[in-house]
């Protein structure tokens, strides 16, 4: 399938900035389950500094806002052409070890509930992916997709906690689960084509576990399905902090206001 996206995010600042550094994480790479045709970044208000691959093995963009602007925004565009591979994205090509994507992070660190959650499936043998897809459809049971109540804080205990959230809220859910399980477990931004629009007001989160003789493997608690053609991977990471499309340090810009425009079509 190929796919087309068109991404702007748009940062409006009260005052102007007095300095800002921001990562940028809005550029895919090939991988089996896709092959990127084009990909074009733009940036208004702010200069690109660097590029570089981090640890995850995402390519990330470092740029700095101009002093005294009071918007800022980062564009892309870009052509993939995808393929099923029923999320089973293979072997692992990064420079950090299997074993870190089992620590635990602040948005997934195990509490009370998240560890309930994970003795309902500790009878399984280790390593088998049907508890993965077992786990996928019990978060989505207890935890019912709902936007504006979950922000980019919220850990995964406190979702659990809510019973709602978002994708982003979803993910960390399964990874912290899969942890406990003693799966190695990670964070994925992106993109996935709905069928029943082509504007969007957010990417897309889902996330991934190592299984033996698979390797890295998606499950998309949200959507109740492991990606399909329609997915665009982005960015990996422990937690949505470490995929976010734009994170970074702003100072003297007083309130900020942040518009995204996203459209995938096919």
């Amino acid at each position: 399938m190929r796919l087309t996206v068109d991404h702007t995010s748009t940062y409006s600042y009260e005052t102007g900035v007095s300095y800002a550094l921001q990562q940028v994480r809005k550029r895919p790479v090939s991988l089996p389950s896709q092959s990127i045709l084009s990909w074009d970044l733009s940036i208004d208000g702010a200069h690109w500094e660097t590029s570089y691959t981090d640890h995850h093995g995402n390519l990330v963009d470092l740029i700095q806002l101009e002093s005294g602007v009071t918007s800022v925004s980062v564009s892309v565009k870009g052509e993939v052409e995808t393929h099923d591979t029923s999320g089973v994205m293979g072997g692992h090509s990064q420079l950090v070890p299997l074993w870190l994507y089992q620590r635990y992070t602040e948005l997934t660190s195990p509490a009370k509930g998240l560890r309930a959650l994970a003795g309902k499936f500790s009878r399984y043998p280790a390593q088998d992916i049907g508890v993965l897809h077992e786990l996928m459809a019990e978060i989505a049971g207890v935890v019912a997709y709902q936007t504006n109540e979950t922000d980019s804080h919220t850990t995964a205990e406190d979702a659990l906690q809510q019973g709602q959230g978002v994708c982003q809220d979803h993910a960390h859910i399964f990874i912290a689960v899969a942890r406990l399980l003693g799966y190695p477990a990670r964070y994925v931004s992106g993109y996935l084509m709905m069928t029943d629009r082509v504007d969007q007001d957010a990417g897309h989160a889902w996330a991934e576990a190592w299984v033996d003789g698979l390797g890295w493997t998606g499950f998309d608690v949200s959507n109740g399905i492991s990606p399909d053609a329609r997915y665009i991977q982005v960015a990996t990471g422990l937690d949505y902090s470490d995929a976010a499309p734009i994170r970074g340090l702003v100072y003297g810009a007083g309130r900020e206001n942040l518009v995204v425009s996203i459209q995938v079509q096919q």
